[in-house]
């Protein structure tokens, strides 16, 4: 498994545009440096996608929602059963959206201001998928159609033959699990969140804030950019490397592995987080056989199984600092 999930991140990052000196197989992760900083696992955000009246997908009598509460709360469980020195918290532990919060927009930015205030070092997001229809078209008859040209004597009547078509659409046949992360090209605007959120974390000292008379001037010097900027790396690392491990755990349950995949708009969630960040869809609503596993007591342990394993695999790499 380490082997396959190594070969992901190279292959993830080389299509990110860099390269971080990940190696090909387990013993040249072995063989790297152990690193000096703080590689704790204090909190993990596991976050349900969706909530009433945001219900997310809906298919084959399933919707996201339910199916996202049912896998996150099992996984929560796993996790603080596993990892009793470990802060385990959900964005939402019932169907509906905090109170006060209607739609998707807003629900998105409560769950990354909610994950960032309480010191998160993982962010879990479970989700389902949805490939909606496939549209096709087919020419069935044709019909003539008259019209002119020119004007006055030289006005002249023509003829064309024009095709009658026929429109359907079908569900799609998309199925499989894939696990998304914030772009690398895109760091930059992860990074202001990281930035805004460092006040927050204790990472100045008393006597480099006295050298300042707001903490706002000093969290707007060039040094805590850097700052910033290189922790949005880091995260960036690490979201990689865990997205990978689930995605492994996957296959080894035999689902579809759609692999890793960068995202630079559309997810607040990977972006507005101050650490590191994963968004797991976890198959295929409008399919029925995987709406039905999906919404099924076996398949969400299946599914809560694969990202706890691999938070646990990560959770030990990081024990042994063998990463940034």
């Amino acid at each position: 498994m380490m082997i396959k999930f190594l070969k992901k991140c190279v292959s993830v990052i080389l299509l990110g545009g860099i390269s971080v000196g990940y190696g090909q197989d387990s013993a040249t992760l072995n063989n790297l440096p152990l690193r000096s900083n703080n590689q704790q696992i204090r909190t993990i955000i596991v976050d349900p996608g969706h909530g009433f009246p945001d219900v997310g997908a809906e298919g084959n009598g399933y919707n996201e929602a339910d199916i996202a509460l049912g896998i996150a709360t099992k996984l929560a469980q796993k996790l603080k059963d596993s990892l009793p020195g470990v802060r385990v918290i959900m964005t939402r532990t019932d169907r509906n959206l905090p109170a006060g919060i209607t739609n998707a927009n807003e629900a998105n930015r409560w769950r990354a201001k909610f994950a960032n205030e309480n010191h998160g070092d993982l962010f879990l997001c479970i989700h389902v998928n949805d490939a909606g229809s496939v549209r096709h078209s087919e020419v069935v008859d044709h019909e003539t159609h008259v019209y002119y040209t020119g004007k006055g004597k030289r006005r002249k009547k023509h003829t064309r033959r024009e095709p009658i078509y026929r429109h359907w659409t079908t569900p799609s046949a998309a199925i499989g699990t894939e696990t998304y992360i914030w772009s690398m090209e895109k760091n930059d605007s992860k990074t202001q969140f990281i930035h805004d959120n460092s006040s927050s974390e204790g990472e100045f000292s008393d006597s480099a804030m006295a050298k300042d008379s707001t903490a706002d001037s000093l969290l707007n010097t060039p040094e805590a950019k850097i700052a910033a900027s290189l922790k949005a790396r880091k995260f960036f690392e690490r979201s990689l490397i865990l997205a990978s491990l689930v995605q492994d755990q996957f296959v080894d349950q035999g689902r579809v592995d759609r692999g890793v995949k960068q995202r630079g708009t559309g997810i607040w969630v990977l972006q507005a987080t101050a650490m590191p960040s994963i968004l797991v869809e976890s198959g295929f609503i409008q399919d029925p056989n995987e709406a039905s596993y999906l919404g099924s007591d076996v398949g969400q342990t299946a599914v809560s199984d694969a990202v706890f394993h691999a938070v646990l695999q990560y959770k030990k790499i990081l024990s042994q600092r063998r990463i940034n």
